[in-house]
């Protein structure tokens, strides 16, 4: 069964359970977030986006890095959190010794404040997320072109005169947040981080949906609950948001059930829940 799951024109394929496997995909770009337990179809990938180093989140890589490989294809580019640089290594020289293969691979160490540039053409930007753990999230930025001020309204045969007889730039480059994976954090990340509120497409982990953990208890484990959510609403300038990550004790029917008892309706016309795994 597909996971594809369309967002503001964005394909997403995206599996997230607490605890359990995290991985979210963009196909057209790709990339992946994270690797879970090694999916199928992230094989596919060549850049995996590493947010922190927990099981549920990092755990197949080593599958990911030997699969590609006994299939011919090039090598993958993992960006990883630079606090976890030295201990990714260390992981990959046990498994070699184990598997007694190269599992060859392109390490980016990566942190907040540095960027790096896509083979699509997008550029990547971590940011600090709170967990229980370092972690980063990850937004990603177009670079467009578009027309000066100066020049709009001008007829399109006058500006193409300008462009050709007197050389004129009339178009400038601007910069646009397509994309954010916040990884798992508390609620902090979205007062903190401008482009998670701001970004056309927004993925965020809502742990826990109800009172059976409470909003202390959530905040105690590194996580976000609806209830925070709920009190940050118009924070929410997004086009649309997947939310993943609820914990495997919720089912389909109590995730929806208080998403749509919860959410103001502008927010919730918004927001795809995460659901594939829920019973």
């Amino acid at each position: 069964m597909s996971r594809m799951i369309q967002l503001a024109g964005i394909a997403v394929d995206a599996l997230s359970v607490g605890g359990l496997e995290t991985c979210i995909q963009i196909p057209g770009w790709d990339l992946a977030f994270d690797i879970g337990r090694c999916p199928a179809s992230v094989v596919s990938r060549s850049h995996v986006l590493f947010t922190h180093a927990h099981m549920d989140h990092m755990g197949g890589v080593a599958f990911h890095a030997a699969t590609r490989s006994m299939r011919n294809m090039a090598p993958p580019t993992y960006l990883v959190p630079r606090e976890n640089v030295e201990a990714f290594g260390q992981l990959f020289e046990a498994w070699r010794k184990l598997d007694r293969s190269r599992m060859p691979h392109t390490v980016v160490p990566i942190g907040p404040g540095e960027t790096f540039s896509l083979p699509c053409g997008h550029e990547v930007r971590p940011f600090r997320s709170l967990h229980r753990v370092p972690c980063q999230g990850y937004g990603v930025w177009s670079i467009r072109k578009r027309l000066r001020e100066e020049f709009r309204g001008l007829p399109g045969p006058e500006i193409a005169r300008l462009r050709k007889e007197e050389n004129v730039e009339v178009s400038e480059s601007f910069e646009a947040p397509e994309f954010v994976f916040t990884g798992d954090s508390k609620i902090e990340v979205l007062d903190r981080e401008s482009v998670v509120g701001q970004a056309r497409v927004l993925v965020m982990e809502v742990t826990f949906v109800d009172d059976r953990v409470t909003v202390a208890q959530c905040r105690s484990k590194g996580h976000i609950h609806l209830d925070e959510i709920v009190e940050r609403a118009d924070q929410f300038q997004n086009q649309a948001i997947l939310f993943t990550h609820f914990s495997a004790r919720y089912s389909r029917r109590d995730i929806l059930k208080n998403l749509d008892k919860k959410l103001p309706p502008d927010l919730r016309e918004r927001v795809t829940p995460l659901l594939r795994s829920h019973r």
